[in-house]
């Protein structure tokens, strides 16, 4: 199953390869040459269809649970001033596509959509620090029935130029519902309350809509 915002590029890169291969095949007598060239066009549709795929996960919302937005690795947990929409401290949560990973964005909690703004901006490498504040990147904020607002945020990385947002204010949304999509690699911040409890830590792999990064502080915790 593939993303509907691949399907374009999906069906360009098809018949591109298929006219590579037919002409190669008729016009060029170098084997080598004529080999290599179908092999490359081949291999190009391979990684096309790879990073475009979207993977079905069926999810059971739970109120008392953050879920993964996207496929990746985390490479921040770290408390931050957050100066657009919440303007008080937060829980950070930093995840890192790699061009191989799932680049679907799903909704980490269900709740009601309060704020999504798209942001224009540069294209440092994703994991720069600044990369939060100076990329290109859109902002969402949720309403959820036990963390209260929670927010995340889709950044453009060195390679992505862009970035595909579901969200729109007033709307009710689902945990694991598609919410979007970044174009090649990229990062999603999660912006959590101060009082959750994180459950991933750092350079662990996470899977969207799957692992759960903050649950619901118990009183005796």
């Amino acid at each position: 199953m593939f993303h509907r915002e691949g399907q374009k590029i999906i069906i360009t890169t098809f018949f591109i390869v298929v006219a590579a291969i037919i002409v190669t095949q008729f016009y060029i007598g170098v084997e080598w040459i004529r080999i290599g060239t179908q092999v490359f066009a081949l291999v190009l549709l391979i990684l096309i269809l790879q990073f475009f795929r979207n993977p079905r996960r069926l999810v059971t919302p739970n109120f008392d649970e953050i879920l993964a937005p996207v496929d990746g690795k985390v490479v921040a947990i770290e408390e931050v001033d957050e100066p657009e929409y919440f303007k008080d401290r937060r829980r950070q949560v930093s995840i890192f596509m790699s061009p191989i990973n799932v680049h679907v964005t799903r909704y980490a909690a269900s709740g009601t959509v309060t704020y999504s703004k798209y942001h224009p901006g540069k294209y440092l490498v994703a994991w720069h620090p600044k990369s939060s504040i100076e990329n290109e990147r859109t902002t969402v904020v949720i309403h959820t029935p036990k963390f209260g607002e929670i927010g995340y945020r889709q950044i453009a990385g060195a390679m992505a130029r862009r970035i595909v947002n579901y969200a729109e204010e007033g709307e009710q949304v689902t945990q694991g519902q598609d919410a979007g999509f970044i174009k090649f690699g990229s990062r999603v911040d999660l912006l959590l309350p101060l009082d959750c409890n994180i459950t991933v830590k750092l350079n662990q792999k996470v899977v969207g809509a799957r692992t759960c990064i903050a649950s619901i502080r118990k009183k005796d915790d």
